[in-house]
């Protein structure tokens, strides 16, 4: 079966595997509201239909699996841009809590908070024409502590460091080196490989493969920090989002200048 949501998405589902193409093109399959709203009614949907396992994928030929957080929808005037409510970290926590894996096949370049979605799957297939970056600096957002805890999760420290620090594009090879990158494959044989993949872990006991992946996921995403020390960071944050720096960063890239940040 299939069906179109919008013009963000597609999705189908058959034998068990569900599939989620990105489809708004016009927009880089920029992750807006309505995208995020799309992609996570789908999840809903495959659940009930007792889907085990699902492939999220962009439309062939894309040279951007996605562009990321839909600047034109951030929030100006001292509001968090990444609050517990926003439709994204919704999706995000969809795809976590999924009662199976969910499988990233990339091909294309990945920006900002897509990159966080790509981490959030359980695994992820691409081809060299696979990049990823994270590009908060580029804005003067401050990231989110959810956020930062998903990419601790999967990579090293310094890794981590370098890509939120220089916002620039690793290229496939290096992903996969850093284990962005679970399988990095040809073009020409993605499609049939994630499928193949996917088949071979729809075939597994359902029950067991979802249990494992809750402990998995409350293990690495239960990490207990002081109550106070919650709060310190969600005030520097403020201070960051309520900055004169935000504003420009936001303001230049809907703009499309060259921001002039002050550190005020």
């Amino acid at each position: 079966m299939g069906e179109a949501t919008e013009h963000y998405i597609t999705s189908s589902a058959a034998d068990g595997i569900g599939t989620i193409t990105l489809a708004h093109a016009a927009r880089r399959n920029a992750l807006s509201h309505g995208m995020m709203d799309a992609i996570s009614a789908a999840l809903a949907g495959f659940q009930q239909q007792s889907v085990r396992v699902v492939i999220i994928a962009a439309e062939p030929g894309a040279k951007v699996w996605s562009s990321g957080h839909d600047i034109g929808e951030l929030p100006v005037g001292g509001l968090d841009p990444l609050r517990y409510a926003d439709p994204l970290e919704h999706t995000l926590r969809a795809i976590r809590r999924f009662p199976g894996p969910v499988i990233a096949k990339v091909q294309g370049s990945v920006w900002g908070g897509a990159f966080d979605l790509v981490l959030s799957c359980d695994l992820v297939v691409a081809d060299a024409s696979a990049t990823f970056a994270i590009t908060p600096v580029n804005l003067g957002v401050p990231y989110n502590t959810t956020g930062l805890l998903h990419f601790m999760g999967r990579l090293r420290l310094n890794v981590i460091k370098e890509l939120f620090f220089t916002a620039a594009p690793a290229e496939a090879a290096q992903a996969l080196e850093w284990g962005v990158i679970n399988w990095l494959v040809p073009a020409e044989e993605i499609d049939a490989f994630t499928l193949d993949l996917a088949r071979r872990m729809a075939a597994k006991a359902p029950l067991a493969m979802a249990v494992i992946k809750e402990q998995l996921r409350v293990l690495s995403d239960e990490v207990p920090i002081a109550a106070q020390t919650f709060e310190r960071l969600q005030d520097m944050r403020r201070l960051v989002y309520d900055s004169a720096d935000y504003r420009e960063g936001v303001a230049a890239f809907r703009e499309k200048r060259a921001p002039r940040f002050t550190g005020r």
